[in-house]
């Protein structure tokens, strides 16, 4: 096969680690990245071209005569970038505005579970506060209370009482959120471990892409607000081969089969989280990406050229080729955050240490970071650097990230210390 043009999109964690894995395929010729960070500089050029600006981004697809695009965010979907893709005749790793309404909407989810009789939690959509508050009589403590559209992964809110539910609802309802707030879904609490399982698809086929555990409370024991992410790692323990087995036959493959019979075949990540209930896995949501930071965690254990799978998606010819090859090994992520994440982060700070060599078990993927006029790292977001590491076992991968993380510095940042502690403590 000739060299490609590869055009990805996206800014974060995620997109530097895609950047790193399709940098090594031997397909790759050329790497554009829009609108890329200062970490995915090293191996890709960088377009200043936002995630959310379609046609910005469709142009540039056809400037440099792009063979393949990766949509790495949720928002370029959400835009109808692989639609507008389509138009064109590139071909998109990354799925219609249609079909990525699975993450999107959390409503439209629900309602297609409900449809096609998906093991998921009961629930309610709503668009104003009274009906909520009598949906909200029916169920008990805690109560899950969620934004409808996108929230960078900060619209859900698990209430321990009546009284935070009711003002999570007023909350959202009243506009924090905008108008991904202007529908909130209430569910009834599931209880057990959630762990996050992927599948690359092509419209029709499901190829088992790894699964993975986050931690998404902001600091040590799983306290603090939901944020984005604070670390993740790969494979979780507790998704044994069983309960894959049992998510992809009642989950993955009807989800598929039925975007499609719907209209809207899915084409790219679907990304199921999973809670692992007593009466077996039942999914939290879908979203239509990989995830940030799984993903992170993903790519270092993936031994297979991930540029053949992913085109062959984007072409809807998946069948076609190998199933993706994994190193028998852990890894793990471990996210420094910047001072006031997720509420305020403080932007600005001096990062240290970041491009260090630490050897082929750590990459440090750059995901809020930025360099001034002298060159120097500045964090620019919330979530700032993921530094993640394999090893033979979790603990010998934890132990590499952690060491390395010793050794980088961010003005006023924090990390949580405990990240894989459900599946250490096993």
């Amino acid at each position: 096969m000739e060299k490609l043009t590869i055009l990805l999109v996206g800014s974060g964690g995620r997109e530097h680690a895609l950047a790193w894995k399709i940098a090594q395929s031997p397909l790759c010729g050329r790497l554009v990245a829009a609108p890329g960070n200062a970490g995915i500089e090293a191996v890709a050029e960088l377009r200043n071209v936002k995630a959310t600006d379609a046609d910005g981004l469709v142009a540039l697809a056809q400037e440099i005569g792009a063979d393949l695009v990766v949509v790495g965010p949720e928002s370029a979907l959400e835009v109808g970038l692989a639609d507008k893709l389509a138009v064109v005749g590139i071909p998109c790793f990354g799925g219609s505005q249609r079909a990525a309404q699975l993450e999107t909407s959390k409503a439209f989810t629900k309602d297609f579970c409900r449809r096609h009789g998906l093991p998921t939690a009961a629930y309610g959509v709503f668009e104003d506060a009274a009906s909520a508050s009598g949906f909200l009589d029916t169920l008990t403590a805690p109560f899950v209370i969620k934004a409808d559209g996108l929230a960078a992964g900060k619209g859900v809110v698990i209430a321990a009482s009546r009284a935070e539910a009711d003002a999570a609802v007023l909350d959202m309802l009243g506009g924090r959120f905008g108008t991904a707030g202007a529908r909130v879904v209430i569910e009834e609490f599931m209880h057990g471990e959630e762990a996050s399982l992927f599948a690359i698809c092509d419209g029709e086929t499901a190829v088992f892409f790894g699964a993975a555990q986050d931690h998404k409370r902001a600091y040590d024991g799983d306290e603090g607000p939901n944020t984005g992410g604070m670390g993740a790692y790969s494979p979780p323990p507790a998704l044994t081969p069983a309960l894959i087995d049992q998510a992809w036959r009642e989950l993955i493959l009807p989800t598929v089969r039925g975007m499609a019979a719907e209209g809207n075949p899915y084409v790219g990540v679907l990304y199921a989280g999973l809670m692992l209930t007593p009466a077996g896995p039942k999914l939290v949501e879908y979203n239509a990406r990989f995830g940030d930071p799984e993903c992170q965690t993903l790519m270092p254990r993936l031994a297979s050229d991930i540029v053949p799978i992913l085109l062959a998606a984007a072409r809807g010819d998946l069948a076609s080729v190998e199933p993706p090859r994994w190193r028998d090994e852990a890894s793990i992520c471990v996210v420094l955050a910047a001072e006031g994440y997720p509420d305020a982060p403080r932007v600005g700070g001096l990062i240290t240490g970041a491009e260090a060599d630490f050897g082929d078990a750590v990459v440090v993927f750059h995901a809020g970071a930025t360099r001034d006029a002298e060159g120097s790292l500045r964090a620019s977001g919330g979530r700032v650097l993921n530094v993640c590491a394999r090893g033979a076992t979790l603990r010998d991968a934890r132990d590499a990230a952690y060491a390395a993380l010793g050794t980088i510095g961010l003005e006023g940042g924090f990390h949580r210390r405990d990240i894989g502690w459900r599946a250490l403590s096993k």
